[in-house]
């Protein structure tokens, strides 16, 4: 039986990586065999172009082509025969995130990504999406608290983020299927009850 694919989107600082190892842990649980991974990145190859993608400047249509190029690897060497093999896949950003953050925060033309999609995916979409949405002030806000070396997307300012994030609200509000809106505002109790009712509905 192939395995489930769910990913994780938001802001930086909306806070899903605090998320991604509980779902993780829930979903082994419940005795479902879990691959956790994230993009860009995922692969040999895949983390050598995250490098690159956060540090280096470049044209947006070669950061665009690069994030793709990390993702097909990503899907044919960990996604692909991990579902294929039974187990569920939870990754840390996806397409949603191309759209999002190259697409919104960057301004290339949505149609542009969707050829690439169409192309690399091969007709492959996840099972869920959890947007963790929070308000871009918040965001900032939780980012300077971290005090990390942040990197290049991490610089942006306010309008870019909300740029990234009213893509994420659209995808959502398009997707409803697919995407479930967190409102990452709340405690981490709350919102892991939240969690806890959506993987349920999936698997649980």
């Amino acid at each position: 039986m192939r395995g489930k694919f769910i990913t994780l989107e938001g802001v930086d600082g909306a806070g899903k990586s605090t998320h991604l190892d509980w779902i993780a842990g829930r979903l082994q649980a419940a005795g479902k065999k879990t691959v956790v991974t994230r993009e860009p990145g995922g692969t040999p190859l895949g983390e050598e172009l995250r490098k690159l993608l956060l540090a280096q400047p470049m044209h947006l249509e070669t950061e665009t082509l690069l994030m793709f190029a990390a993702r097909r690897e990503h899907l044919e060497r960990v996604i692909l025969p991990a579902l294929a093999a039974g187990s569920w896949v939870l990754s840390d950003r996806f397409t949603d995130a191309t759209f999002a953050y190259q697409g919104g925060g960057r301004g290339l033309d949505l149609g542009r990504i969707e050829s690439l999609e169409n192309w690399v995916h091969q007709g492959l979409q996840p099972d869920l999406t959890l947007v963790f949405d929070l308000s871009v002030e918040e965001a900032e806000r939780r980012r300077t608290v971290a005090a990390t070396a942040p990197d290049r997307f991490e610089q942006e300012n306010l309008e870019f983020f909300a740029r990234v994030r009213s893509v994420y609200l659209a995808r959502a509000a398009r997707y409803p299927q697919r995407i479930r809106l967190i409102d990452a505002g709340r405690s981490v109790i709350d919102i892991r009850k939240s969690l806890e009712e959506i993987l349920a509905i999936l698997c649980l």
